[in-house]
């Protein structure tokens, strides 16, 4: 079996004839296929060009990212603890510098992901971690391009990864999507990792909320002011987005609020 790596999205896919003749995530509505049509690399090819770009953002979270850029360009987060480590969200390619390194730091306890788009090389990189759990909602189970025993379904709202470490499916962008949760972030204020189920935006101290990002379908008023309640029940200070620019230092959960009513006010005038 041959692991086969959409050019355009990140997303692994296996097959034991050649590329396959489509990529799930590319084809659903909320992302694309480029002009060109679909492109495939084999896993083989991308290991040799391209490796893992390694930031540490503050005490015990680690930014990783693939370098040139590929698919969607996301960063992975790693988050370090006592109870031990998670990461959120993945990215295409594991490099053996990069494993190794994770390794040193006593490995990591789960994958989390916050929506589909970021699902990538999820499996891969149980695999070469030695088998980690990858906790994914219920919900969205039917875009996993490759399926894995290590997936771990999980359903409701609120999941507990680890002490003060917390999955809070909100919805939105993908049914299943999430936020994670990071209660000893921000010198102990409390950091939540988005992805883009909330969109840190260019200018300062505002996020946005979106069906689709790259195709701009907007959410209905009701599921942003569904999202902005479950929020003010989490305690944090600080947002991580998805890349590297996409992040709000202080006073997140108020940017939380103001936006979702901005938002909201926009679509109901």
């Amino acid at each position: 079996m041959s692991i086969w790596i959409c050019r355009a999205c990140g997303a692994h896919s296996e097959s034991r004839s050649g590329p396959p003749p489509k990529c799930s995530i590319c084809d659903d509505e909320r992302q694309f296929v480029p002009e060109g049509g679909q492109e495939w690399i084999a896993r083989e090819t991308l290991a040799s060009t391209h490796s893992n770009d390694w930031t540490e953002l503050e005490p015990n979270l680690i930014s990783i990212g693939v370098s040139p850029a590929i698919g969607i360009g996301q960063r992975a987060l790693l988050v370090l603890s006592s109870h031990g480590n998670v990461l959120w969200d993945c990215v295409p390619v594991l490099d053996r510098k990069t494993r190794d390194r994770i390794l040193e730091l006593g490995g990591i306890k789960a994958i989390c992901l916050s929506h589909p788009h970021f699902y990538t090389g999820m499996v891969e990189w149980s695999e070469a971690l030695g088998g980690v759990p990858i906790l994914l909602p219920q919900a969205d189970l039917v875009y996993v391009t490759r399926t894995s025993e290590h997936i771990r379904p999980w359903l409701g709202d609120r999941y507990e990864v680890l002490p003060g470490i917390t999955l809070h499916r909100l919805g939105g962008h993908f049914e299943g999507s999430c936020v994670l949760e990071w209660e000893a972030g921000a010198e102990q204020n409390g950091a939540l990792l988005v992805g883009d189920t909330i969109q840190v935006v260019p200018a300062k101290g505002w996020v946005s909320f979106m069906y689709s990002f790259p195709n701009l379908i907007p959410l209905p008023a009701r599921e942003v002011r569904r999202i902005a309640s479950r929020v003010a029940d989490i305690r944090f200070d600080r947002i991580y987005g998805a890349w590297k620019e996409k992040v709000i230092s202080s006073k997140a959960r108020e940017s939380v609020a103001r936006s979702a009513e901005r938002y909201i006010r926009r679509l109901e005038s």
